[in-house]
């Protein structure tokens, strides 16, 4: 239970209380020694543009007309991949009961945030529990979690969809 909660965490602090998108890490400029990341911290991927996940990848549907905003490493080769979605909070954890044939377990009422477990936790070869995490970005009056794509629409999403699959090559 304490894993579903860290992994949740990571799509809760990921932001400001203010409902911010992250910033991304500059990239290192040439010439100046890179700086290298705390352990645990996650890392932006290296082109968050492109390679869109597929619902291969994933392992479970990603909610129509989601938008992939950015991925991170997220350690022992899994990703964390943030999706924004018009949907409310209530309409997609309906959505991913319905298409898991799971309950999944409500972590925070404020901000109310959702779990679903998507694969068994190994911690020998695992960094976070496989799971879809789902956050309300509009809860308490906030305005959205900010689109990370300058000029791209919409500039807000009310919810936010987190994707840990499980690495490759792991027992499902």
């Amino acid at each position: 239970m304490w894993l579903r909660a860290l992994a949740a965490l990571v799509l809760v602090t990921s932001t400001s209380a203010a409902g911010q998108a992250p910033r991304p890490f500059p990239p290192p400029r040439p010439g100046t020694p890179s700086t290298p990341a705390k352990p645990g911290s996650p890392k932006p991927a290296d082109n968050p543009t492109s390679g869109v996940p597929t619902e291969a990848m994933l392992g479970v549907p990603i909610y129509p007309n989601a938008q992939f905003l950015v991925s991170y490493d997220a350690g022992q080769r899994q990703r964390f991949y943030l999706f924004g979605a018009q949907a409310s909070f209530t309409e997609l954890v309906a959505y991913y009961r319905t298409v898991l044939k799971e309950r999944g377990d409500l972590l925070f009422e404020q901000p109310p945030t959702h779990t679903f477990e998507i694969a068994r936790f190994r911690e020998e070869t695992m960094a976070f529990p496989p799971s879809v995490t789902i956050k309300d970005y509009k809860s308490g009056g906030a305005e959205g979690y900010l689109n990370p794509k300058p000029g791209a629409t919409p500039a807000r999403f009310p919810t936010i969809i987190q994707f840990v699959p499980a690495p490759p090559g792991a027992p499902r």
